[in-house]
């Protein structure tokens, strides 16, 4: 094996590690806001007197996804790019990368179209204009949690792949 393909074994083996971690988090954090019904409580909140609801603010997952949201989808994508020579786990890696992305399409929707309505407003919207946006940020949340269960799944694969493949 030459220096250069064992370089490039551990890079993709580094941005696979990044890559899992990252999805991992994304996963279980998006399972969490599911089953504790954070959306609708923060949707049912009022905001403090004199400051506005912000995807920072008190009680926004924001605080969570923030240092790690960067890192996602660019860790699968870099991960394919850079182990694309792993003929073994090629397929994985460009099936974990798909997936990345459509979570993160998935993501970049809630966050444009559903997010500042539902949860930015100044005040609370009532529960007729509240129910139908939380149950679209429901089933996009659905979404991206089988795209990141899909991406972990693959990223799991193309590891074990490239163990007996590195080239």
């Amino acid at each position: 094996m030459s220096q250069t393909s064992n370089r490039r074994g551990v890079l993709v083996d580094r941005l696979l590690g990044v890559a899992v971690f990252s999805h991992a988090h994304w996963f279980f954090g998006n399972l969490y806001e599911a089953v504790a019904k954070i959306p609708d409580r923060i949707a049912a909140a009022e905001s403090n007197p004199g400051l506005p609801r912000s995807p920072l603010g008190a009680g926004s997952p924001g605080r969570y996804y923030a240092p790690i949201a960067p890192l996602i989808t660019p860790a699968a994508i870099a991960a394919l790019v850079a182990g694309w020579n792993r003929s073994g786990s090629r397929a994985w890696l460009a099936l974990a990368a798909g997936s990345s992305t459509a979570g993160a399409a998935a993501t970049v929707y809630l966050l444009r179209s559903v997010n500042p309505r539902l949860f930015f407003s100044p005040q609370p919207l009532s529960e007729m204009r509240r129910k139908p946006l939380l149950k679209r940020w429901y089933r996009v949340n659905a979404l991206r949690l089988a795209a990141s269960a899909v991406a972990l799944v693959a990223l799991d694969q193309a590891r074990r792949a490239g163990r007996g493949s590195r080239s």
